[in-house]
């Protein structure tokens, strides 16, 4: 083998040899020792709602259609919403801005949606109103002057409105709370708090000043409980009472402790995929690619033979490193992005077939094995890198479309498109090349032109 073909042959084993470990399901971690620490890093298969099922839900701002938002407060939002999903435990929940005013979340593998539901829709402003000398039943809507006032189906199934009542003034809200946990005593499921510094002495201040009064708790303007002040509480803690459900606690409590959306939030739509029908879906894109590359493979070896045979090699390589790609980049596999690396392997397979093609013409033009392979790589080089940057640029487009308008599934049929496209022609070009000239160096084909389909 000269050393030139082997200089190149070594690295492409070693590539694939590394590329196959990281793409190996079984394999979910990368640890590397680093004297006496380690790199690590977490590479699972990542699959998104069509797969693994879950909920999807697009939610928009709940506003005038002609009022403004800060493009700051939809940030903000955004990290609450998120930080409110990975409360839930759910693996790699999606959070992305889609327009101006809309928001879509997915959460791939949740087990409880309407939980979810219910805390993606909560404004979550937590309110302890001065109600004086007033006790309100729990479930009243009131006014106070803090905020925006909640519309009924914002605040509660069966709310007891109440929209020409006395506009209630605010002491504090849930900012002024440094921790929030839900537990159990013999009155049923609370949330305990305590306040920071600053809420600690302004809670402090009131209940000394208004004993006897009554101090309402209000999430998003609804009443939750609406105690009488007995004694001072200056001690930073206490604990909201109501009718909860250990959901309803929990939701309370995460909202508190990630604060209040400074966005108000409806929900425009929600969709749930059950994981049977993920599953099924998974199954049947298996036995599809299976069935694909295995026609793919036996036309190849039958009309190109040995050629084909070394594509069909190389395409192998191609799967395996773009595969492994999708686990470190991360990619969300999605039926689209399956069809996107279906796709990318038609694209491999044309590249091999220019390439082999042009080969073929130079041989039946009377030239020796080696010219032809060079001179086939030479003439098909320009038209696999045409339309591989055509397409590149497409996927460059479809991406920068599914971000600004929250189309997932179009980014995630961009994103492997493009890394299919990238890989492929590194193993149409790079590895069948190298391979091809490991043959040619090590058996004599010199009489045998049969074998590369003349």
């Amino acid at each position: 083998m000269q050393s030139r073909t082997a200089r190149w042959l070594i690295p492409i084993v070693i590539l694939f040899v590394v590329a196959a470990w990281l793409a190996w399901p079984a394999n979910s971690r990368i640890t590397i020792p680093l004297g006496d620490n380690a790199f690590e890093r977490d590479i699972p298969v990542r699959q998104g709602l069509d797969l693994k099922g879950g909920l999807q839900v697009l939610l928009e701002a709940d506003l005038d259609p002609g009022q403004t938002i800060d493009s700051g407060a939809m940030s903000a939002t955004i990290g609450i919403v998120e930080s409110r999903v990975n409360a839930l435990g759910v693996a790699e929940p999606l959070v992305q801005q889609s327009g101006d005013r809309r928001l879509v979340v997915e959460l791939p593998g949740l087990t409880n949606p309407e939980q979810a539901l219910v805390l993606l829709k909560q404004t979550g402003l937590l309110e302890f109103v001065d109600t004086g000398t007033d006790s309100l039943p729990e479930g009243t809507i009131i006014q106070t002057d803090f905020g925006k006032t909640a519309t009924p189906a914002e605040a509660a199934p069966t709310p007891e409105p109440t929209p020409a009542g006395p506009v209630y003034h605010t002491i504090m809200t849930g900012s002024a709370l440094r921790s929030a946990t839900v537990q159990t005593n013999t009155g049923g499921v609370v949330v305990a708090f305590t306040l920071t510094d600053e809420g600690k002495k302004i809670f402090g201040d009131h209940t000394t000043a208004n004993v006897g009064n009554f101090l309402t708790i209000t999430l998003d303007k609804r009443v939750i409980s609406s105690p009488r002040i007995n004694s001072a509480i200056t001690a930073g803690e206490g604990i909201i009472e109501g009718n909860f459900t250990i959901d309803d606690a929990n939701n309370l409590a995460l909202n508190l402790r990630y604060g209040a959306l400074p966005v108000p939030l409806r929900i425009a739509e929600s969709r749930t995929v059950g994981p049977t029908l993920g599953e099924d879906s998974v199954r049947k894109s298996a036995i599809a690619g299976a069935i694909g590359l295995a026609t793919v493979a036996v036309f190849m070896i039958l009309y190109y033979r040995l050629p084909g045979i070394l594509a069909v090699v190389a395409l192998l390589m191609y799967a395996t490193i773009t595969f492994a790609l999708f686990k470190l980049v991360p990619v969300t596999l999605t039926l689209p992005g399956i069809a996107g690396f279906v796709l990318s392997v038609g694209v491999a397979v044309d590249a091999n077939i220019l390439i082999f093609e042009r080969m073929k013409e130079e041989l039946r033009g009377g030239k020796k094995l080696v010219s032809a392979v060079e001179e086939g790589f030479r003439r098909a080089w320009s038209s696999i890198r045409d339309s591989n940057i055509s397409t590149l640029i497409t996927c460059i487009i479809l991406y920068w479309f599914g971000s600004q308008f929250g189309a997932s599934v179009v980014k995630g049929f961009a994103l492997t498109l493009a890394l299919g496209v990238g890989v492929s022609m590194f193993t149409a070009i790079v590895v069948t090349r190298t391979m091809l000239h490991a043959a040619l160096d090590n058996i004599d084909f010199s009489e045998r032109h049969s074998w590369f389909g003349i």
